[in-house]
């Protein structure tokens, strides 16, 4: 795909993106996505077939922006526990945002298709996540900064809290008080007392 093209599908996820954060997914079009890029039809289904492949390739290009952002944020000098913190900082940013935010979408899509749990990328996602915190926990805990029996349930739990503000956050409101108050739970539970 040449530099033109590349940019072309950049731009359609982008859209797409918005359409999906503001409808949901069951209610978007492929012409809700043409009418939102100002493309023909024809322009559109050179570079996608379908709401449900260009919705993948959405979330796919939400993880990839996610793993970028932290990692520019990472030294060399940052401990597990800085690290962590980065990362609860980054999950309460996403909770409370309220713009651009695809949580509904993600449900209605995930309930309406049969994905295999394998090429599930929320799935994917979340366990990569319980993964790099059970690391980080194991590092903090080898470091003398976090005392843990079990890093992999305290990894799982902390990603089950998290997804469950993520719903709260769409479906009843949470404030950024209780955000922070979840946030320094997980922490608290975490932290030496020396």
């Amino acid at each position: 795909m040449g530099n033109k093209s590349v940019q072309k599908r950049q731009y359609i996820l982008e859209k797409a993106k918005g359409v999906f954060a503001k409808k949901g997914f069951k209610d978007v079009t492929m012409q809700d996505i043409i009418d939102a890029c100002q493309i023909s039809r024809g322009g559109l289904y050179l570079y996608f077939e379908s709401t449900k492949e260009i919705f993948l390739e959405v979330l796919k290009l939400e993880s990839e922006e996610a793993d970028d952002t932290f990692s520019k944020a990472l030294t060399e000098e940052c401990t597990g526990a800085d690290i962590l913190a980065l990362f609860l900082k980054e999950q309460k940013k996403e909770i409370l945002n309220k713009e651009g935010d695809l949580t509904i979408a993600i449900y209605e899509f995930f309930f309406a298709n049969k994905v295999p749990a394998k090429e599930n990328p929320v799935r994917v996602q979340f366990k990569s996540a319980v993964k790099i915190i059970e690391k980080l926990i194991k590092d903090g805990v080898e470091s003398g900064e976090f005392i843990c029996e079990n890093p992999l349930g305290a990894a799982r739990n902390i990603m089950y809290v998290l997804e469950g503000l993520k719903v709260c956050a769409r479906t009843m409101g949470i404030t950024e008080e209780n955000v922070n108050k979840e946030i320094f739970y997980i922490m608290e539970g975490l932290v030496s007392d020396s």
